[in-house]
């Protein structure tokens, strides 16, 4: 049995409790750290995702751990969606989103809420694509969590995420370790309110079962024609899916 990778390791908090209460803490900090952290690549992986929901031009989209709500915002700015919802655990986070809305004066056409992956508050095939970037790692149940997306997706939908992985080819696994135990840490302690984040954010996306493993598992559960799209020489990877 795998270990579950939680943000506070003396907690007496569920997982998905701890998640919570992190990104509380860090939801000021957290786009200008997660650009630092990248390099400034997230801002290049989410426009592939954006392109990539564009083609099946589709008239509701769910972005799940929306976080500070950047892909949702991108997909009302460049899809002609009619619904588009963005869901997150974290208020810190939804109120960083509200308030970027607001100011692109796109808070009429985006919805954020806050609501839990595992329970999500929406009849079945209420989306024809969803989305979670940078946050499927989170879940505290990954298979629930999957099985409710397939739910609420439409028949013929388009799941699509975005999340870390760990290069596997040299020299690029042995520089990506050494970025993640000896940089990562600094900017954790530097820059942010909260240096248990960090460290959880890097174990959290070494443990996760990227690629192929991430691939069987959602065909587990009922998703086919399943691709993953590996970016930026495995730092990150996009997969995809469909219902």
């Amino acid at each position: 049995m795998e270990t579950k990778i939680t943000p506070y390791k003396k907690s007496s908090l569920a997982k998905k409790e701890q998640v919570e209460q992190m990104f509380d803490t860090i939801s000021e900090e957290y786009d200008g750290i997660n650009k630092m952290i990248s390099l400034g690549s997230d801002v290049t992986w989410r426009k592939k995702v954006v392109k990539l929901v564009q083609q099946r031009n589709p008239q509701s989209i769910l972005d799940i751990a929306t976080g500070t709500g950047d892909l949702a915002l991108q997909f009302a700015e460049k899809t002609n969606a009619a619904r588009i919802v963005g869901l997150d655990l974290s208020d810190g986070m939804l109120s960083v989103a509200k308030k970027k809305a607001a100011k692109k004066l796109l808070d009429s056409k985006v919805e954020f809420i806050k609501g839990d992956s595992e329970a999500l508050p929406f009849d079945d095939h209420s989306f024809d694509a969803i989305s979670v970037s940078f946050g499927i790692r989170n879940f505290d149940n990954l298979e629930k969590g999957l099985a409710e997306i397939h739910r609420v997706l439409a028949p013929g939908g388009l799941f699509i995420v975005l999340e870390t992985s760990v290069p596997t080819k040299f020299p690029w696994k042995q520089g990506y370790h050494l970025y993640c135990n000896g940089i990562l840490p600094i900017i954790g302690k530097v820059f942010s309110k909260d240096r248990v984040a960090y460290k959880y954010l890097k174990e959290s996306a070494a443990s996760f079962p990227y690629g192929k493993k991430l691939n069987n598992i959602l065909r587990k559960i009922g998703f086919i024609e399943v691709e993953n799209k590996p970016q930026t020489l495995g730092v990150a990877t996009i997969y995809l899916a469909t219902k």
